[in-house]
């Protein structure tokens, strides 16, 4: 009996502090957001609960086109990210030595040892009309002139994957990891070639890790403020710049609060719907036995 107790005051102990975390930092200032964005305001200082700050943001298109826009983008930046990650992982998982694997994860590590703000501006320094990239090729006589490499789509996806690629090679290393080659050999014995084995064998059995790590990176990047508008300019057209221009330059935080709602309910379906897309669910995504 002493120990059955003693057993549950341990678990009690050891779920207090995940709890806190839970409540106060993540439902607690959710449904603060939510309560916020149901106030109208009529009068100074005067508010009554209504759905007028989601009926604004469905009568302007401007608002839902940013946010099918960030979406569209973010689904772009995950796509490349796995197609950069998958190749990573399975080198690090099933092909490099013990010993080489802490170096290699070292060095996927190394670009999170520097904040969003300083990578950011590393992107700049290199792509900017008079940065290293573009001088490089006047050296050698590509281009004739300076060339603006910064401020559209293109620089955004390669920053916002660079970003976030480590998210994606963090689960495929521990879904690939348990994978026994035993299985890998029998498929090639029985008379299976690369792409059937990659097909048949790999991408099955990594599935849960591919989609946790595209929840991953979907929610950061879709929530993604700093790479977007530093490396996208006054064109970024990035929906967390709205949420922030509501809050911030109009202080109209009942506004603001609708859209922070909107978008962690529209990255919620968007999930749910690969979800059902790849047959996974959130339980086999975590763990697996």
């Amino acid at each position: 009996m002493l120990r059955s107790d003693t057993g549950k005051l341990s678990l009690i102990l050891l779920m207090t502090p995940f709890l806190l975390w839970i409540v106060l930092l993540i439902l607690l200032p959710q449904l603060g957001i939510t309560f916020v964005s149901l106030r109208e305001k009529i009068g100074p200082r005067q508010y009554e609960f209504g759905f007028g700050n989601y009926i604004a943001f469905i009568q302007e298109p401007i608002y839902w086109n940013t946010l099918l826009r960030t979406a569209w983008m973010s689904i772009l930046v995950t796509v490349m990210s796995l197609f950069v990650g998958f190749p990573i992982a399975f080198y690090i998982a099933k092909i490099a030595k013990r010993r080489s694997r802490v170096g290699l994860f070292l060095l996927c590590l190394i670009p999170l040892w520097v904040s969003d703000l300083v990578r950011a501006f590393g992107w700049i320094v290199l792509l900017r009309e008079t940065g290293l990239i573009s001088g490089a090729l006047q050296y050698v006589g590509l281009i004739n002139g300076p060339v603006e490499m910064l401020y559209n789509d293109v620089t955004v996806v390669i920053g916002l994957v660079y970003t976030v690629v480590l998210f994606m090679i963090v689960p495929l290393v521990s879904t690939l990891d348990g994978m026994d080659n035993a299985m890998l050999e029998a498929g090639y014995n029985l008379g299976g070639n690369r792409l059937t084995v990659f097909r048949r064998i790999i991408v099955p059995y990594a599935m849960p890790g591919i989609v946790s790590g595209c929840i991953i990176v979907f929610m950061l990047t879709a929530g993604s403020y700093l790479t977007p508008i530093l490396l996208g300019g006054k064109n970024s057209m990035w929906f967390t710049e709205m949420i922030y221009d509501q809050f911030i330059t109009r202080y109209n935080w009942e506004a603001g609060a609708a859209f922070g709602v909107l978008l962690l309910g529209f990255t919620s379906l968007v999930i749910w719907l690969g979800l059902k897309l790849t047959g996974q669910n959130l339980a086999s995504t975590v763990a697996r036995d």
